[in-house]
Order: C-alpha cells, then structure tokens, then sequence
C-alpha cells in the first residue's frame, strides 16, 4: 500500500487548497489535507455548517458547477491543488474545465468518469479488459427488461445507468420485487440516470470497498473498507447513500489487495489508458468476494462517503503531496504515504424520513469534542440566521473514532454519537458487527 520507488522528489511548492464539494466526505479531505506537510491553509466550497470548524480550513459559497466563480476563487486564494469530491461535477467535466487554465486537479476527467457515470461504458470496458464482474443485460425500455427478466426466471440486479446519488441500485430477492424496481426506473425514479437500466445477475457473497489513488499509469491502493448501505440494522430497509463503515476490512488480506491491484485495478487503468484517458483520481471499486473470487460490483470515480470519513484519519502527513503527484501524473516523485496501523470506525447520524424524506430544520446539539481518536465530519448541517447549527440534509454527521481493536474503536464512536442530539436522529447500532467481538 505504498507507491512506487521515488526517484527525484521535486514537486511544485503546495500550500493552498481548495476542496470542492458539500458532504461528510469532503469535510474529512479537508480535515486531512490541512494536516499534511507545508499546507497553510485549506478552502471547501460550498462547504456545510462545520466547514470552518476545522483549524486552517476556511469555507467558501461558490456552488460546484459554477465554473467562472471558482476559477475567481482559485485565483485570489491562490491555490496550488483543487481536489473535487462528488461525482457530479466530474461528470460534468469540471476537472477539464479548470485544468485548460492551467490548475492542478485530483479528480478524473469526465470520459474516465464515465466508470461511474455510466454503468453501460464501465460494464463494455470491463469486458473488453477482462476484468470479473457479473453477466449483465441493458435495456432502454420497460418492455425490454421485462423481456429479459421473462427469459431469465430469476431475481435479477437492478441498475439506472447513470449517477443516483447511490441509491438507484435494487439487489431484488424475487422476480416481483425485480419487476416493480424495473417499472419504478422508467416510470422516472432516478429522473434521466434511469433512461437506460442495467440487469445484472445476483453475486453472493460480502461486499467490500477498495480504493486506488491513480495520476494515469501508477496508482497507490489504500485500506479496503466495508460500507453499510442499507438504512436499518439488519441490513435491511432501503438503500442509502451509506450508513456507516469500518477500515482496514479483514476479509481482505495484503495477498488478496495484490492480486486485486493485479487482476482488477491495473487492468482498467491500462483500459483507459489506451482509450487515451488520463485517468487522474480516485479509482473506487465496489467488490464482491464470491466464491469464484473477487468481482467488481460497480466502480466509482471519487472516495466512497462515509468510507472517505473512515480512511482519512488514517493518512499519514504525505496525503496532500500524494494528490498532487497523482494530479500531476507524476506519482513516482511523491513521498511514501504513511498508513496508521490502526482500526477507524465511521458511524453515521441521519434525520428522520431519510432516504426518500429526509427533515430538514432541526437544531443540532454536540457535547462531543474532537481528540487525537475521534472526529466529528459534518454533511448535513449548516449555520441559520441566528447562529444555530441545523439539520440541512439526509445525513448530518458522522462520528468515525480510531483505536488498537475496532471493539476500541467502535465504543469511542459510539460513546461520541450519543454526545449528539438533533429531533428524529437516526443511526444503526450494529455499524461493524463483522468485526466486533459478540457480534
């Protein structure tokens, strides 16, 4: 998990950064980045209501599609790294955008953000590479999926092609429950990310997150990480964006991380690189462990969220130089990036009503304080008029704690989740039940 041998070390200086995005993940960047060697001072934009709460970060209004508006930012603030979150904007194209004025940009272009934006392209290039993954079907119309579900006799994954926030995935448990997610993605779901549908066969085994820091040829793979997606314990209810997660996951050992890095990341890197793609960016690929072996479920082009808020308290000070030579396609001049050797526990605080209705208003209440072993990143909040902290999305915070043993870990999360109080807080009490003991 460390990058290549280093040869000359001579990067551009690196003191400003800008961060562009609004949720829990980018607020645990920012946290990390401002703690990294040289950084003097770290912007987020839009940001949300604990933004500036940590030392060194500041926060901006700029939204992230205003392109002319973040340049202006880049240029008075004089930022030497912009580092885009969400997936959204990287669709988009904005990593383009701001790299033709000459910035230095972490994040993919829009063609390799293509891997998450379109399940289709990602699903041809997988095959055309040779990487596993489940058989698949694609179908622009309902009468064309409920064809291929007639011909299959059997539950089927239901996929909208485009970018859904995370939620436009139905792992069906019977060819009912496969039909009416097929009827719900036409009928205007996911609104344009569902114009085209992917049928994919069920995978069985348990699922884990990897992460690859690529500057277009070299990458540097990071701790896997175990998300947990659905909203109640269990694993059950509706899919969210993410309820909690835990790193570095034991199911996966330093031997199985190679033979992913070999058989599954340096294979599509190499895919992109000969579509032309300068893949510069978080690689992000969602696994499944089956009994044939590690298949891709789906890949992303940014850091998950809340696995981006679990790994960050784990980088060492070298994380900000990192992203830069990953930027600057030049990964072989960075330093080592260090890696505690610790076990990080994510646990995620959302409102009532969260996913499809989230409530929104709601002061917050924190009696927990951030020490060397726990953090606070804020999503969902933001500042009223009268100086209080509300509720302001679906999820609101999360608590992620670092110790010796996830038992240690989990309790310091849990300990500080209880320190925070807002009208209809809801979190799950079994984040990590894979890893902790009497579970």
């Amino acid at each position: 998990m460390t990058n290549p041998t280093n040869t000359t070390k001579v990067l551009p200086k690196l003191k400003r950064i800008l961060v562009i995005g609004s949720g829990g993940r980018e607020n645990a960047l920012a946290w990390a980045l401002q703690r990294s060697h040289g950084i003097e001072k770290v912007w987020i934009t839009p940001g949300n209501g604990g933004s500036s709460q940590h030392v060194g970060c500041n926060q901006l209004p700029t939204k992230e599609n205003d392109v002319q508006s973040l340049l202006n930012d880049c240029s008075s603030n004089e930022i030497d790294l912009v580092v885009i979150g969400p997936e959204a904007p990287l669709a988009e194209g904005l990593s383009e955008q701001l790299r033709q004025v000459g910035l230095t940009v972490f994040g993919p272009c829009s063609k390799g953000a293509q891997l998450e934006s379109s399940k289709d392209w990602a699903k041809k290039l997988m095959k055309e590479a040779g990487i596993p993954t489940a058989k698949h079907w694609v179908a622009t119309t309902e009468v064309e999926a409920l064809s291929t579900l007639e011909q299959m006799q059997c539950p089927l994954v239901v996929k909208a092609d485009g970018l859904a926030a995370g939620k436009g995935v139905t792992v069906a448990n019977s060819i009912e429950e496969t039909k009416q997610a097929i009827q719900e993605v036409f009928q205007g779901k996911f609104g344009n990310a569902g114009e085209k549908i992917i049928l994919e066969e069920r995978l069985e085994g348990p699922e884990v997150s990897v992460f690859a820091l690529c500057d277009g040829k070299r990458m540097i793979v990071l701790p896997p990480a175990q998300d947990h997606k659905r909203l109640k314990e269990g694993d059950k209810g509706p899919n969210t964006g993410g309820m909690g997660a835990y790193t570095p996951a034991p199911l996966i050992n330093e031997n199985t991380l190679n033979e992913i890095k070999k058989s599954i990341l340096e294979p599509t890197l190499s895919a992109l690189q000969e579509k032309n793609i300068a893949y510069r960016g978080v690689m992000y690929a969602g696994l499944m462990l089956t009994n044939s072996g590690p298949k891709v479920i789906e890949f992303n082009c940014r850091f998950g969220d809340p696995e981006c808020q679990a790994l960050m308290p784990l980088m060492g000070p070298e994380l900000a130089q990192v992203l830069q030579a990953c930027a600057l396609g030049r990964l072989n001049q960075a330093q080592s990036l260090s890696i505690k050797k610790s076990c990080s526990a994510c646990v995620v605080a959302a409102t009532s009503g969260y996913p499809e209705a989230p409530r929104y208003g709601d002061l917050i209440k924190i009696e927990a304080h951030s020490d060397p072993s726990l953090q606070l990143f804020h999503a969902g909040t933001k500042w009223d008029e009268n100086g209080n902290l509300i509720t302001s999305g679906g999820r609101v915070i999360s608590v992620v704690a670092i110790g010796e043993t996830f038992d240690n870990a989990f309790t310091n999360a849990y300990n500080g989740m209880k320190k925070i109080n807002f009208r209809g807080i809801t979190y799950r009490h079994d984040i990590g039940n894979q890893v902790r003991n009497g579970w």
